[in-house]
């Protein structure tokens, strides 16, 4: 577990930036990844709005490539303008091929790269932080090996952000597949220790991924649990998103594959249940659940109305 004062309520650069502020009576936003070709701004929040979404997630590379596109100046300021203009946050997926765990050298080299990219990408369009999936430790190597690695590759781009405006980078923790890195919430302690805790450091909590890892989040408690113990780790104030996704398969399963809210064996409860929580308290949800519009504006909408009866 780390200290107390390492995951304080407020680390320290935590300040919103202007004109991010969030909906009214939205003090969970709901929102979706939402599609970027033909323009962040022309087609991504054109999307949001057919979706009712009150926070974005987007891409602004090819997840499973290295190349790191420049991006367009105009949609880039077109993009953080309305997004500031309708109090909508917005977050940055890093590509899927990060890995910093990596046992080959090119691997790593690209990954420091692409994250670098993803990060300055992000301040460019107000963007309050960058989702990087926490890696596996391949080849064999040990996990103690690996994180070494982690601090050594990773520590200095969170030395970079030095911004005001910069954003987060938000560690998502994987299904538990294979040697990876991070899956359980104790897992998040480690690599944080890896990373001096540092103050731009947080936690991007996939409701599929943890379940899948292990952690039952259906019963009366077993949100509840599993959020407290992500806190304990890793101290308040650190979960800065949530990707919400039900599940197609059992807990403990180390499958990711994601189902719509209320489709799966997480099932609706456990989000209302996750609203509910004081971790959960102005932090953005973002879905990346399968089906096209019309799937996700009903995703949106369900949690919305447990949002709406989450109250004590």
């Amino acid at each position: 577990m780390l200290p107390r004062a390492l995951g304080s309520a407020h680390p320290e650069g935590t300040a919103r930036p202007e004109g991010t502020a969030r909906p009214e009576g939205a003090a969970r936003p709901v929102g979706g990844h939402v599609p970027v070709a033909g323009g962040l701004a022309a087609t991504g929040l054109a999307a949001a709005r057919e979706i009712g979404a009150e926070a974005v997630q987007v891409f602004v590379a090819n997840p499973r490539g290295w190349a790191t596109p420049a991006g367009s100046p105009a949609q880039d300021e077109m993009f953080r303008d309305q997004c500031a203009a309708e109090g909508i946050p917005a977050y940055v997926h890093a590509p899927y091929l990060i890995n910093f765990g990596s046992h080959t050298e090119a691997t790593v080299e690209r990954s420091v790269e692409s994250l670098r990219h993803s990060l300055r990408r992000a301040r460019a369009i107000g963007a309050l932080g960058v989702v990087v999936h926490t890696g596996s430790a391949t080849g064999g190597r040990p996990r103690a090996e690996a994180l070494a690695q982690v601090r050594e590759r990773m520590l200095p781009l969170l030395d970079e952000l030095t911004h005001d405006d910069d954003p987060f980078l938000l560690l998502e923790s994987t299904a538990g597949q294979g040697s990876s890195l991070c899956s359980r919430t104790w897992d998040f302690g480690p690599y944080f220790e890896a990373l001096d805790a540092h103050p731009r450091l947080g936690v991007c909590l996939d409701t599929c991924h943890i379940f899948a890892a292990g952690h039952d989040l259906t019963g009366a408690e077993g949100m509840r649990k599993t959020l407290d113990l992500l806190v304990e780790t890793v101290g308040e104030g650190r979960l800065k998103l949530v990707h919400a996704n039900d599940s197609k398969d059992v807990a403990g399963a180390h499958k990711d594959r994601h189902a719509n809210i209320g489709a799966g064996h997480i099932g609706e409860e456990p989000f209302r249940e996750l609203m509910r929580h004081p971790a959960t308290e102005g932090v953005p949800l973002i879905i990346e659940t399968p089906g096209g519009r019309e799937k996700h504006a009903e995703d949106v909408a369900r949690l919305k109305s447990l949002r709406g009866t989450a109250r004590p």
